[in-house]
């Protein structure tokens, strides 16, 4: 993936520990700037979807 689709979350603070998000058409991917494999999660949007609604609920 080119580094200009990755977005950085909005509460990562200054450092290294940030999670960054890229979508594409059928898929996101996830990746961490801290990881020393540079390792990329992939997954369809209607699953990033729950994750992100679950963790929202979660946080309240």
């Amino acid at each position: 993936m080119r580094t200009s689709e990755w977005q950085k979350s909005s509460n990562c603070q200054e450092g290294e520990a940030c999670v960054h998000v890229a979508a594409a058409a059928e898929t996101v991917h996830l990746t961490e700037s801290a990881d020393p494999t540079q390792s990329i999660l992939s997954t369809d949007r209607d699953t990033f979807g729950a994750l992100l609604r679950a963790l929202k609920k979660n946080h309240n």
